[in-house]
């Protein structure tokens, strides 16, 4: 049986609290597992597909900023 990773990710948060989606967010980036960053993907596919192309030329300036930190 194939699983899809990002649907399933997608179907476990789809009726999240913004305070839930942050908390998990927080603790993955806390914890510094490599499980947790398939999920932190989909996060930023979902981000980055719903995003004007003036928000995602602000994503990709933090994160250029971000990388020379």
């Amino acid at each position: 049986m194939e699983i899809n990773i990002r649907n399933s990710i997608i179907d476990n948060f789809r009726n999240s609290s913004n305070e839930e989606l942050h908390k998990t967010i927080t603790d993955a980036i806390k914890l510094s597992e490599e499980k947790t960053l398939p999920g932190l993907g989909v996060f930023l596919e979902l981000v980055w597909n719903n995003s004007s192309s003036e928000e995602k030329n602000h994503l990709i300036n933090k994160l250029s900023t971000a990388l020379k930190n």
